[in-house]
């Protein structure tokens, strides 16, 4: 399988529309567990999203760059792997922040984290399998109109006469 290169600007798309989708689920469900206000939860929720969105294009990046090096294509064991590696990634990188804002200990914030890490990782795989499908979608969608614009522009498919 093919893997297009992302741009930067579809990068920081595809992140910034993740963690907007992950947040409206995650702070009130988050804030109702720890016993803490939105606004606590969401501002933990923003500099943890800030993290996992330079993680995410960087791991993304990265990750594509290995499965065009060695052929991958994205079956679910592929997709997977993805979801794991970039989800413990995180976890290194998020639980020293949760402790520090909630004023808890590492265990507690480990814990909050499984509790995140249980949303994310499902959220993460279905997320980047609907992103796919629907970039191809949008792709295949201009490839045809740069090859046949007159036609689009006409409304017609080309290679139809009109009667």
């Amino acid at each position: 399988m093919q893997h297009d290169k992302k741009s930067i600007r579809e990068r920081v798309f595809h992140a910034v529309l993740y963690e907007l989708c992950a947040m409206g689920v995650i702070v009130p469900v988050a804030a109702l567990f720890m016993g803490t206000g939105l606004g606590q939860m969401g501002l933990l929720a923003l500099m943890m999203s800030c993290v996992a969105m330079l993680w995410n294009m960087q791991f993304n990046a990265l990750f594509e760059r290995v499965e065009r090096r060695w052929g991958l294509a994205r079956t679910v064991w592929v997709r997977s792997a993805h979801a794991l590696l970039f989800e413990g990634g995180l976890v290194v990188m998020l639980v020293p922040l949760a402790a520090w804002w909630l004023a808890i200990s590492l265990w507690q914030a480990f814990v909050l984290d499984l509790g995140f890490f249980a949303f994310f990782l499902p959220y993460t795989y279905v997320f980047n399998l609907v992103y796919d499908r629907l970039r191809q979608v949008v792709t295949r969608r201009r490839q045809t109109r740069r090859l046949c614009p007159a036609s689009i522009a006409d409304g017609r498919i080309a290679g139809e006469e009109n009667e």
